[in-house]
């Protein structure tokens, strides 16, 4: 029997462990408003994040830099495509008074791809991270990146001078499944990236995060693992694809917890530093809280030597 297409399956009801209650309240009011008056976006709100709720209520929010518009099109992201407007000089300095606004000790920094731009939007992420580190000296950063096809090294290297406390970027999917999945991508180009930033500088944390239930293969997640810690990857994330509407890539199966506690033993035993796995995971999700788990881990690892 031919394997279905994952863009051609109907779509499934999602299981109890997936439901979330719904966003509301005061507090996610107020931190919806003051993203509203600085003019950010964030991708808890582009992507349709399920934990949406959970943390803006918390005033934790992930902010989208470049624009709201993508450049390319994935299966399964629910960022709009098309052509991005111009870069906002203002939007360094606005991301900085929004952590200082909501007290944030740890900030996640992530945006669209803009394969427009001659350095793919890299000087946006360092003029981001140079704002922060003036206006709140002691809130660590974490950044998600793209890509930056066909500019990755110079980007990296001007990124990673500046200095980020985590450098994150998601192969998102196991290399079968790029042409219907990540098609504007190349999953060893994505290694290679994070590759480099270890090499340009040990220090910084390094995180990529991989989606389930997409038709991946157990072993073929085990190796996605493996080619990780091949790169000295720290922090591996590992979450529940949820298919944001009817015209993108459809849930091929809805992984259990139980499987997702599975791969985070193999992935520890393997070493990263830290896993996350649970079908909520995201990102940027607990990201503070992460952070600081990551920190004890490379800490409690130095004095084991």
């Amino acid at each position: 029997m031919n394997e279905m297409s994952p863009l051609a399956r109907p779509r499934q009801r999602k299981p109890d462990w997936i439901r979330v209650k719904a966003p509301g309240g005061a507090v996610f009011g107020e931190t919806k408003a003051m993203m509203r008056r600085l003019n950010l976006n964030t991708v808890c709100e582009e992507a349709a994040c399920p934990n949406i709720g959970e943390c803006w209520t918390k005033k934790h929010a992930t902010v989208m830099i470049l624009g709201d518009t993508c450049t390319r099109a994935c299966a399964f992201c629910n960022v709009k495509t098309g052509m991005p407007r111009a870069v906002d000089a203002l939007e360094p300095q606005h991301t900085a008074d929004a952590a200082a606004e909501l007290g944030l000790e740890h900030i996640v920094i992530t945006s669209v791809d803009r394969d427009d731009l001659p350095d793919g939007g890299a000087s946006q992420f360092v003029k981001v991270i140079e704002a922060l580190r003036r206006t709140t000296p002691n809130t660590t950063i974490e950044i998600l990146t793209p890509d930056f096809r066909n500019k990755t090294q110079a980007a990296v290297e001007s990124i990673v001078a500046a200095r980020p406390d985590v450098y994150n970027h998601n192969l998102e999917t196991v290399p079968r499944l790029y042409p219907t999945i990540r098609p504007g991508a190349r999953y060893y180009a994505s290694l290679r990236l994070l590759e480099s930033v270890k090499r340009h500088d040990p220090s910084i944390f390094t995180k990529s995060g991989v989606m389930l239930g997409l038709g991946e293969e157990r072993l073929e997640v085990h190796q996605v693992m493996d080619d990780m810690r091949s790169a000295e990857i720290d922090f591996l994330t590992m979450g529940q694809y949820l298919q944001p509407t009817p015209r993108h890539a459809k849930v091929m199966d809805f992984v259990t917890p139980a499987v997702f506690d599975a791969y985070a033993a193999i992935a520890r035993a393997k070493g990263f530093l830290l896993v996350a796995s649970s079908p909520l995971t995201r990102s940027s999700y607990h990201a503070g809280d992460d952070f600081a788990r990551l920190r004890a881990a490379r800490e409690a690892k130095l004095a084991q030597r």
